[in-house]
């Protein structure tokens, strides 16, 4: 598909979701969607969407799987253990060019452009960190080893030189580790806002440390893919509105993922989007049927461009 052929689809795509239901009809059959942590977005919208492919027709049984994120998922779709999974737009241009860390190229396709990813540098509000800077010596996790997070991390800390004792910890222990004062700081990437961020502020505030002031040296080195977006006021109690590095998420599987699955997939990613939002995110994201088909860099599978076509008119 020509990214003008994309760019017609924006306008009349929303039209298609009166006419898109359950009528089609196929054999069962058991699939897997590669997600996140626990008490990230990623998982949370993962199962959201699994039960939604699991009352649909054809009968998808669908199980969302719990995984160090975009890295991870990204290897499970090349490595047959996952059908699809959820990877941020920068990691599938890495897996995509056979950039680190994949080695070699993966062939990947997509099946939708599901949400926007926030990155977000948590610290403790009590020890008033405000940039980046007064993060020097400190000890850091910049996400889990197989996550988007700590690709983008060593990106950001990389462009503003600025040497941190870096850990890479999963988001759970990440949580306990900066309530506990052993690290100072935590890069996540994800959803606004992120449940188990949420419940830490409960009882440890939380401030988050602006990173746009890294956005031109990133999009110099590897291009448009990162945006400015805003985290809202309140989208964690007391914590203001403050500008962010925005990544798209993608929904990607293999070339060789049957047709009709794809298009199952892309059919309800179409006609139940205000559904697809975690029940904790709603407010603050929604899934835009506009975007869905704006998947770059990584193709739009076969099976998902006819789909959008053919709900398109």
């Amino acid at each position: 598909m020509t990214v003008t052929r994309r760019t017609a689809l924006l306008g009349g795509l929303a039209l298609a979701l009166a006419g898109c239901g359950t009528s089609y009809r196929g054999p069962e059959r058991q699939i897997t969607i590669a997600a996140g942590e626990p008490g990230g977005f990623y998982l949370a919208f993962a199962e959201v969407l699994a039960a939604e492919l699991s009352r649909a027709e054809p009968r998808l049984h669908c199980t969302a799987l719990r995984t160090e994120a975009s890295v991870e998922n990204v290897e499970r779709v090349r490595d047959g253990t996952a059908d699809f999974g959820l990877a941020l737009a920068d990691i599938a241009q890495s897996a995509l060019s056979g950039g680190a860390p994949f080695g070699k190229p993966v062939p990947l396709q997509a099946l939708g452009r599901v949400y926007e990813n926030y990155l977000q540098l948590v610290v403790r509000a009590e020890d008033r960190l405000a940039d980046l800077r007064s993060l020097a010596g400190r000890p850091i996790s910049v996400g889990a080893s197989r996550s988007g997070a700590a690709q983008l991390g060593e990106r950001v800390f990389a462009g503003i030189d600025v040497p941190i004792a870096a850990r890479h910890l999963p988001l759970g222990d990440a949580v306990a580790a900066l309530r506990e004062k052993r690290i100072d700081a935590f890069l996540w990437s994800g959803g606004i806002p992120t449940p188990a961020l949420a419940e830490l502020n409960r009882t440890t505030p939380l401030s988050l440390i602006p990173l746009t002031s890294v956005l031109p040296q990133l999009r110099k080195a590897y291009g448009s893919l990162y945006e400015q977006v805003q985290v809202p006021a309140g989208a964690y109690r007391g914590v203001g509105s403050l500008a962010t590095i925005g990544v798209a998420n993608l929904l990607v599987c293999s070339p060789a993922l049957p047709a009709d699955i794809a298009a199952a997939v892309v059919r309800v990613l179409v006609g139940r989007a205000a559904e697809l939002v975690p029940a904790q995110a709603v407010g603050t994201q929604f899934l835009d049927v506009r975007t869905l088909i704006g998947t770059q860099p990584a193709p739009l599978h076969p099976g998902a461009a006819d789909t959008y076509r053919a709900l398109h008119g």
